[in-house]
């Protein structure tokens, strides 16, 4: 079962499973970011009220707003 990245709680592992859009800019650059179909990636916190969110994956952090989030379809892995 697949859910937005922005629904899933803090403190969980996901797999990304798609990106959104095919060929859209914001796409193209979470792909250069390393944010990949398959990669996992653990969400370290969420600030309230729908603020931002920080991940981590390949070794490094990266923050995403809430609406970046939402079309980011993700795997609950834990």
């Amino acid at each position: 079962m697949t859910h937005s990245l922005a629904s899933v709680a803090a403190k969980r592992k996901v797999k990304v499973i798609s990106l959104g859009a095919a060929g859209s800019v914001f796409r193209r650059k979470l792909l250069s970011m390393g944010l990949t179909p398959g990669i996992e990636i653990n969400i370290l916190r969420k600030a309230p009220l729908g603020g931002p969110m920080e991940l981590n994956l390949r070794g490094f952090s990266l923050s995403l707003r809430r609406n970046e989030a939402l079309g980011i379809q993700v795997q609950l892995l834990n």
